[in-house]
């Protein structure tokens, strides 16, 4: 029930945020992880195609496509399983749950991926994660070894006890 809470708690106030002050953070938070150590030796980064709520990852995805880096997003099929694939803006379909999805299958291993930027609505101090109830990341995340962040809104940081199956980010950006 706590997750359930905290998540309608956080998404209302995502939708209520002003977007000039959004867009403000969202440029602050690309700078922080442009920055990182992590992000100047990737060479592979995933991330995700965002809601309108979420961090904007279209100036994630220009800034890392700018600075050479390959881009990859995920594709999810049933039962929690998620794959990602090379980013192409010209192979992108709405997917069941109402978000830009890549047609393609032509999955990139987990091992290629340097950097994963992991969407939620939640997290607490310790980069745990609530997300939007699917599983897919935790999953994804069991086994992946390279290095997985979250960026936040301060809205987004809430305190909570994680569930066995949970796995925390690694880094998390706040603004």
């Amino acid at each position: 029930m706590i997750k359930t809470n905290f998540r309608q708690e956080v998404l209302k106030a995502l939708k209520a945020m002003e977007s000039d002050s959004k867009l403000q953070k969202d440029r602050v938070l690309l700078a922080d992880v442009v920055n990182s150590f992590a992000y100047q030796k990737a060479k592979t980064i995933g991330t995700y195609l965002s809601l309108p709520t979420e961090y904007q990852t279209d100036l994630m995805i220009k800034q890392a496509l700018a600075d050479g880096k390959r881009v990859v997003i995920p594709k999810t099929f049933p039962k929690g399983r998620m794959i990602f694939v090379p980013y192409d803006p010209n192979d992108l379909v709405i997917s069941s749950f109402g978000i830009l999805e890549p047609r393609s299958q032509q999955e990139v291993p987990k091992s290629a991926i340097d950097l994963l930027h992991v969407p939620g609505v939640v997290f607490n101090n310790e980069g745990f994660r609530i997300g939007y109830g699917g599983g897919y990341y935790d999953r994804y995340l069991e086994n992946y070894e390279g290095v997985s962040f979250s960026t936040i809104y301060n809205c987004q940081l809430k305190e909570f006890v994680p569930e066995a199956h949970d796995i925390a980010v690694q880094e998390v950006y706040l603004k």
